[in-house]
């Protein structure tokens, strides 16, 4: 019994064990795909754009950038990726071209002769990648074309070690490469750059709502300055109509206390004494007049342009000298 038990106990570990080879063989297999996948140059460059699209893709909208962009016309060149910045005019944008490159191989002898502590290998493994990152900044450069884009363009490393290669070289690898007006960027670098450009994007689209808003407080300020002017304009008028009802209220008061007495009046020179009393007025008969004949009472009441303690306006006035001329006139 104890024999079978560690029988049994050691065939499980058996089978464990060729379980976990069979594993590692699988990963060692897919291993060498990727390295197979990697050794292609053409496989390389669209695993580093694909990369990149990722990136481009995660931080912006697809309405801030383009693909495969003919930067220059006439021309058979499209660089990979082009982000969209704001143009001098309204509505209008240029482009700031973004290719991705990846020289593994080159890299790759970097890294062995840095393993295996190879200087002169190491210094000649390190001028081949800055020669070959340099012939690729030149390539880039034909992508530029002012004013349709930056004055500048970008360069992607697809990893951070040959980012960091080139950007931390003591050589003038880097001041070369910007001499080309290229700027070299990694993943980190250009997930930076593009957030400060996503930033940018929403600062250009806060300035526009702004102007809009702005546009439209000026129409409306424009306006209520007009309805100001319009509202005072209306404000007199009624102020002016106010004051000619109360005159007239005021007249109408003064003609009722005076009529009150008219009818027991027989004699016009009592009617003269009885209604105008106090009053300075001109009046005038008609041509023939009887005193035991009625005739009508026609008023003739000025303006406020004849009011005058005498008559002396009142006499200028031309419709009065026009009917004193045709009638019997007489002055109080």
């Amino acid at each position: 019994d104890e024999l079978e038990k560690k029988k049994k106990k050691y065939g499980k570990v058996e089978i464990q064990r060729y379980k976990g080879l069979g594993e590692m063989q699988n990963l060692a297999t897919g291993v060498g795909d990727l390295k197979k996948v990697l050794s292609n140059v053409k496989t390389r460059g669209i695993l580093g754009e694909i990369q990149l699209g990722a990136i481009l893709q995660e931080i912006l909208t697809p309405e801030q950038y383009d693909t495969e962009v003919p930067t220059v016309p006439n021309s058979s060149n499209r660089v990979e990726f082009a982000v969209k910045l704001p143009g001098n005019a309204d509505g209008e944008h240029i482009y700031l071209p973004i290719d991705s490159k990846f020289p593994m191989e080159d890299y790759k002898r970097v890294c062995e002769a840095a393993d295996n502590a190879d200087a002169v290998a190491l210094a000649a493994a390190r001028k081949a990648l800055y020669d070959r990152v340099l012939t690729e900044a030149k390539t880039i450069k034909k992508y530029i074309n002012v004013p349709s884009t930056t004055p500048f363009a970008i360069m992607y490393l697809a990893t951070e070690g040959l980012y960091a290669e080139i950007t931390s070289s003591s050589s003038d690898i880097l001041d070369k490469i910007q001499r080309e007006n290229i700027m070299v960027a990694g993943p980190t670098t250009i997930i930076a750059l593009l957030n400060t450009l996503s930033m940018g994007f929403k600062a250009v689209a806060i300035n526009e709502k702004a102007n809009e808003v702005r546009q439209l407080l000026a129409v409306t300020k424009a306006q209520y300055e007009k309805f100001g002017t319009v509202l005072d304009k209306a404000r007199k008028k009624i102020d002016e109509a106010g004051k000619t009802l109360s005159e007239a209220q005021d007249r109408n008061r003064i003609i009722q206390k005076r009529l009150k007495g008219v009818e027991a009046v027989d004699d016009i020179e009592k009617l003269e004494e009885k209604f105008f009393e106090g009053l300075k007025y001109l009046i005038s008969y008609p041509k023939g007049f009887q005193e035991d004949k009625k005739y009508p009472l026609v008023l003739f009441l000025h303006g406020a342009g004849t009011r005058s303690e005498t008559t002396e306006r009142l006499r200028k006035n031309a419709c009065v000298q026009n009917l004193m001329k045709r009638q019997d006139a007489r002055g109080y």
